[in-house]
């Protein structure tokens, strides 16, 4: 049939001046096909057609386009062999199950998937991870499409170059041995009010196990907004944020509905209005410190650190513009932050936090509990360090010099169980990730931090919790598979503070607290919400230590 269609024949050689010169003589085009006859030829066969043949045809045509699209960006990598038409896997992204993850991880060192319009590389071998944290001229942290939206299009975890680097200058100092050690007697204070909270809601429910895990997420929030703001943050903020903020988190899907943004009482749309109001509560904060260091107030909190090095740089500045030589200049000479940007800044410091640390604090009394051999080693160490008085407070020194074993406990808990799994980026160029694939241009790249950390020839028997792997064995030296937080110039900045915060929190829970954790079936199972959280939300009971 396309022969008769695209051929000239010797009948149509013959036919009649007269019917020539009623339309131009066609002239074949290379290989004797006259394009023109296809499209008359085209035009009386769908005349005739209905509105619903032209509406299938389309349809039909877009499926083969969005499949075609799909292949030929997927290449040689791993992935389903068919993209289902136009939404792909798009029911399961909403529930992501674990088993899922593993599964694409185990498909191969690069796979894919593609929802919607998005195309999705997931990279799960720790060299091409290191190679996409690393490659800031390919691509960005986007952690998901959604997220400027949420946290802002200026908050700056999304910014490069100097300006991003700009930004990392000003906090960096923030998390310096001295600044840290403010922090702690601020965080002794918020573990003391909530380990009273879980002694009481165990007593509140007679003695019987409940899930916990709302609990540990309104502690790591509020000891988050302490550490921020100091005293700046009401008590009445903090549980109202940390009853809130998991809005925001469950907002940041992977792939949103369209236009779901504008939606009332969608996830996206709770998710923006609970992050306003976050950042509305933190500008608050920061004007009311601004207000206070500047009558010669002691730094309690990160914000009070961070105006003191903007007056720093205003005082050395004003002095330079006014012509003094003999001036010192800051170790740290930043500009003024606008109490919005630092509102925007500490937003995403939550964010990375909350439930990260929430993920941490669930596993690691869970396991604790599980494993009363490694806790009585972790008491007996937090009871020595503070000389048989239970009560001391800890402090820097103590937690980083006089317990060894408490910290390989935490550093083995964020192996066993890391609170970041994935970091998604998005490809702002085609990214030749490997000599056989290129990663297109406006596809997401997610390096993945689970397998490196599970990696049996680096970490022997690595579904075990094994604390003494970082004490007698050789897990220290694997510097390239510890990708807890990340890597590159987005690495986290938080990479000192975060161990440290859980090593204060589980001795201390140690000296002064008895939990007993009952399994129900789902203990181990795993749920999937923004990181990881065991699926029947940590059944425990607490009681005061005698």
């Amino acid at each position: 049939m396309w022969c008769s269609l695209t051929y000239v024949t010797e009948e149509e050689d013959m036919i009649s001046d007269n019917s020539s010169s009623s339309r131009p003589q066609l002239q074949p085009l290379p290989g004797g096909q006259s394009w023109l006859l296809v499209q008359d030829s085209l035009s009386d066969l769908m005349a005739g057609w209905s509105i619903w043949q032209y509406v299938v045809t389309l349809l039909l045509g877009l499926m083969a386009y969005d499949q075609v699209m799909y292949l030929r960006r997927k290449g040689s990598i791993a992935g389903p062999r068919f993209k289902i038409p136009f939404v792909g896997p798009f029911i399961q992204a909403l529930d992501p199950k674990w088993e899922g993850y593993l599964a694409q991880w185990a498909s191969g060192p690069l796979s894919c998937v593609a929802i919607f319009h998005k195309f999705v590389v997931l990279a799960s071998d720790r060299d091409i991870a290191h190679k996409v944290f690393k490659s800031p001229s390919y691509a960005e942290p986007c952690i998901v499409p959604i997220a400027k939206d949420v946290m802002g299009h200026n908050a700056w975890v999304f910014l490069q170059g100097k300006a991003h680097a700009e930004y990392r200058r000003g906090l960096t100092p923030l998390f310096t041995n001295r600044a840290l050690a403010t922090y702690l007697p601020v965080q002794e204070r918020v573990l003391n009010d909530y380990f009273d909270k879980f002694i009481a809601a165990s007593a509140a429910n007679k003695g019987k196990p409940m899930a916990f895990m709302s609990l540990f997420r309104e502690i790591n929030c509020a000891i988050s907004c302490r550490t921020f703001f100091g005293d700046y943050i009401s008590q009445d903020a903090v549980k109202r944020i940390a009853d809130d903020f998991y809005l925001a988190t469950a907002a940041l899907e992977l792939v949103n509905v369209p236009l779901s943004t504008y939606v009332p009482y969608t996830k996206t749309w709770l998710g923006i209005r609970t992050a306003r109001a976050v950042n509305a509560e933190f500008s608050r904060c920061a004007a009311m410190c601004k207000a206070n260091m500047k009558t010669g107030a002691q730094p309690t909190c990160i914000v009070d650190h961070w105006v003191l090095h903007m007056m720093a740089s205003d005082e050395y500045r004003a002095k330079i513009a006014a012509g003094e030589t003999d001036v010192e200049k800051p170790s740290n000479l930043i500009r003024e932050f606008s109490n919005q940007e630092i509102s925007s800044t500490l937003f995403t410091f939550l964010f990375a936090s909350q439930d990260a640390s929430s993920s941490a604090a669930c596993w690691l009394f869970q396991t604790l509990a599980q494993r009363p051999d490694v806790l009585d080693k972790l008491r007996a160490e937090n009871l020595a360090a503070r000389d048989g008085d239970r009560h001391r407070p800890f402090d820097l020194d103590m937690i980083e010099s006089k317990l060894p074993y408490t910290n390989a406990v935490v550093k083995e808990l964020l192996r066993h169980r890391p609170p970041v799994i994935f970091v998604p980026y998005l490809a702002t160029k085609d990214f030749p990730v490997t000599p056989t694939y290129t990663v297109p241009k406006g596809a997401m790249v997610i390096p993945s931090c689970y397998p490196a950390l599970h990696d049996p020839e680096v970490y022997p028997n690595p579904e075990v919790f094994d604390p003494d792997r970082w004490i007698t064995g050789d897990a220290e030296s694997h510097t390239k598979n510890w990708l807890v937080f990340g890597a590159g110039p987005h690495d986290c900045l938080a990479r000192r503070y975060v161990p440290l915060t859980m090593a204060g929190m589980i001795g201390k829970a140690s000296l002064e607290l008895d939990w007993v954790h009952h399994p129900t079936p789902d203990s181990e199972k795993i749920r999937v919400f923004a990181t990881l959280f065991p699926m029947d939300g940590v059944q425990l009971v607490f009681t005061k230590r005698p």
